[in-house]
């Protein structure tokens, strides 16, 4: 598919979270402070500590820093507390206004996505052996892309356990989360795509935006 590119676009991701990498360890620590308040401290017991941990270390945070985040989350240190809320961000309403969108009602679009574990391999893997042992490890579906890449889909509970299963068999994805997936794709070029990436960079430029979702993949020009 000319300029249609799955990896293009998940490597356009990633390259926008590296390039805010001197603000993801503040992100990173909320997010390990949380996962530690709301579940337990113990990180094979609580995935979503484990999530936001293995997050930490390939970002290579020092163990001593997330040691830190997990005893105020559990309480066992004082410090700032952090409380999962949801709420409305005026720069994120101020960020569609400026750039042609429209801020709709709570719950409007979450059924164009499904709640997932998202593990991507670049083009060029091997794809039976991965297909094998991402299935064994109780992976929901493999999906073989156009441009070669793979992407390997788990229901949430079972993301650690899958990515566990498939880095011990050598396979090193390219990126890795449990996300919010789009159940349908948008493919936007030209002056629309140039418009929607100029939104999504807004976003990703907020301090108080932790991920951004979207439908819509953009065609390299």
């Amino acid at each position: 598919m000319a300029g249609h590119s799955k990896w293009a676009n998940i490597k356009h991701r990633k390259a926008a979270t590296d390039a805010k990498r001197g603000k993801i360890f503040s992100r990173l620590i909320r997010e390990i402070t949380v996962a530690a308040k709301l579940g337990t401290a113990d990180v094979s017991s609580n995935p979503r500590l484990r999530l936001a941990v293995d997050k930490a270390m390939d970002n290579n945070m020092p163990k001593d820093t997330i040691e830190r985040a997990i005893k105020r989350g559990s309480g066992e240190q004082e410090g700032v507390s952090y409380e999962e809320i949801r709420y409305e961000v005026a720069d994120v309403r101020h960020a569609f206004a400026k750039h042609g969108g429209n801020l709709g009602t709570d719950g409007s679009v979450a059924f164009l996505f499904k709640h997932c574990g998202q593990i991507v391999f670049a083009p060029g893997s091997d794809e039976n052996r991965l297909l094998e042992v991402a299935l064994d490890a109780g992976a929901e579906d493999v999906v073989d892309h156009d441009d070669g890449s793979i992407e390997v889909l788990t229901a949430p509970h079972n993301f650690v356990a899958v990515k566990a299963a498939l880095g011990k068999a050598g396979f090193k994805p390219e990126f890795a989360e449990v996300t919010m997936k789009p159940t349908i794709e948008v493919v936007l070029a030209g002056e629309g795509g140039a418009r929607m990436q100029k939104l999504l960079d807004a976003f990703e430029a907020l301090d108080e935006v932790q991920n951004v979702y979207t439908t819509a993949v953009i065609e390299e020009a």
